[in-house]
Formats: structure tokens, sequence, C-alpha cells
């Protein structure tokens, strides 16, 4: 158990290097105003921080930085919220004020927003893109061989397939074909599709299309295969700017994490409602021992369908990016639900 002394040099050494990145040496204790110690005392409160395992040497310095325990102790305990400033709110709520109904563009923009706002590198997963519903599809031939399907959910989410006809298929029945696709299929879950197309639109297509049984299974692949989620960067180089990825070979694999994207798609989905903060080896990860990832859960109504989160060096504005992610998550959420909640 941490004495009163002891919390308020924990909390004073790990914000102090949050915001300087060099290590915080007695010295420099005994001059904040908050320390009202002597120099004797608070170098034997420091032994005693680092004898417990919230504080550590580094190798160019005598100064002490905080540890992994000495974050999570830190985030758990110490933290005081601090809300957004009115310059931080106005650009959150940018994002709602422009009138985008495109749930794709609405996440786009969230992550760029949430980058800027924290100097870090801001992930967003989208909603899961197979619980949307069909709203239209359109198919344009290209050639007699070729054709692409425009696929339009309820969400306004748009995706674009290649289609290779078979050989057997007549082109100028794809007008008659794409009105029934459209009047059987609106409204259905993209998950559904698949089977809505084998025991209903098979049957309609055989009572108005010629050789419709070679189209049937590429509608079906087509209009089924959809990514589960999508996931959405903003400041994928923002980390270069951190003292502590300086170093080429640790930048280069964080990159390479980063543009791989399954890594992260893997950590967030495992991640529970609300506010989660992991940090160092917590992510389960080497590639991020030096690194936290907070995130926060938006919903439509009740039902949680995205993430927020943000990925930083452990030596991460705790306070002010759990707010913000708070904050933005809310209004998300409101936003999601006003739009898309049937």
């Amino acid at each position: 158990m941490l004495t009163d002394r002891q919390l308020l040099i924990l909390q004073v050494i790990i914000e102090d290097f949050i915001h300087s990145a060099q290590p915080v040496g007695s010295r420099s204790l005994s001059k904040k105003d908050e320390i009202t110690f002597s120099s004797a005392t608070i170098r034997n409160e420091m032994s005693d921080l680092e004898e417990m395992g919230f504080i550590e040497k580094t190798h160019t310095s005598s100064g002490r930085i905080p540890s992994e325990k000495g974050y999570r102790y830190y985030v758990d305990h110490l933290l005081s919220p601090q809300a957004p400033k009115k310059n931080e709110m106005k650009l959150l709520k940018s994002v709602f004020v422009e009138r985008i109904y495109e749930l794709e563009k609405i996440v786009q923009k969230s992550a760029k927003i949430l980058s800027e706002l924290t100097n870090y590198t801001a992930i967003v997963l989208g909603p899961k893109v197979n619980e949307h519903k069909l709203k239209k599809i359109q198919i344009i031939p290209l050639s007699a061989e070729t054709a692409i399907a425009i696929i339009i959910t309820d969400t306004g989410h748009v995706e674009n397939r290649m289609i290779s006809l078979p050989p057997s298929f007549d082109i100028n029945e794809i007008e008659k074909m794409v009105n029934i696709l459209n009047a059987r299929l609106v409204d259905v879950p993209l998950v559904d599709l698949k089977d809505k197309i084998y025991k209903e639109v098979a049957v309609l297509l055989s009572r108005h299309i010629q050789n419709y049984g070679s189209m049937v299974s590429v509608l079906a692949d087509t209009l089924t295969d959809t990514n589960p989620e999508k996931i959405f960067f903003g400041g994928k180089t923002n980390m270069l700017r951190q003292p502590e990825f300086h170093d080429i070979a640790k930048v280069s694999t964080l990159l390479s994490m980063i543009e791989q994207e399954q890594g992260f798609y893997d950590l967030i989905t495992q991640n529970p409602s609300g506010i989660h903060v992991r940090i160092g080896r917590e992510n389960q990860n080497t590639v991020l021992d030096d690194c936290s990832l907070i995130t926060a859960t938006y919903s439509i109504g009740q039902e949680q369908v995205g993430t927020l989160a943000i990925l930083g060096p452990t030596r991460m504005e705790y306070s002010r990016v759990i707010s913000l992610l708070s904050f933005f998550s809310k209004d998300l959420t409101a936003l999601m639900t006003k739009l898309y909640q049937k």
C-alpha cells in the first residue's frame, strides 16, 4: 500500500515524464510547487518506489522513469479526468455538423480528426458490413466477359465488385436480372443474401432469364463476399515524432504492422465495451512493448458496432486521450443511432 506522499511523488514523476520525455530526478522534483518535502525525503521515497517496481532507472541518466507497473497504477488510481478544450470539442463536433451520411466517410473523418488532436496514431474499426442491409445493386457490363457490380447498403457503404460473366449468359438480359435482384433483395442483410438468392431469386431468374443457372452462383459469391469490418487509420506516421521511436529498426517494425492492419484488427476486436487501456506488454505483441493502446467502443442504439483507438507511446497523455475518446464515442454513438437505428 502506497502512502499519500508516495502517491503524490509517483503522480508527479509520471506526469512530468509524459510531458518532458526526460528522466525525473529528486532535484527537479524538489522544485515542484506541489512537492514540499526535503530532497533527502524525496530520494528515500523514490528509492522505495523503485524497489516496489513503480519507477525504474535508465542507462543514460541518474533520473527515474515510470515502469509499466507505474503507468498501470497511474491509469487505474491517480488519473484525473481532463475535459476537452473548446477548440478540441469544436474539431470533434465537425464530424457531426457537416451532414455526412455515409458511414464510411464518418469513420474515415473520425480517424483523421483523432490523429490530428492527439498527435498519435488513430485507428477506427467500422461497423460490420455484412450486417448492413442491401439498398440497391447495379451491374454494368464492361465487355462480353466482364461486368462491375455496384453494391450500396442502407448505411451508404458502397463496394464495387468485378464479375466474370459465364459464356452462356446473354449480357442483354442484365437489366432484367438487376430489376429482379432489387425487387427481391432490398432490405435483406448482406449476411443473408446467399441464402435468399438460392431459395427465392433463382426461381424467379429461371422464369425470366435464359441460361440463368450459370449466373446464380456468380451472383451469390459476388454479393456475399464482403469484408466483415473495415479498419481506418489516421496519422500512421505520427509515432515517428515521438523520441521513443527514433530507432529505425523499432519504428520500421511498427509501421509494417500498421500497414498490414490485421494485427491491430485482432487487438482491437478483443477489447470489451467502454474505455479500455493496454500498456506495453499488455498488448501481447513485442512490436508494441513500448506502446499503449486506448480503445473506446461506439454503438447504434444498444448494439456495440465499432471501436475507436489511439496508439501512442507508453508515455502517453492518458488523461487527455481517454477524455477525448470518451467524449467522441458518445457523440458518435448518438449520430449513428440517429442515422441508422431502425
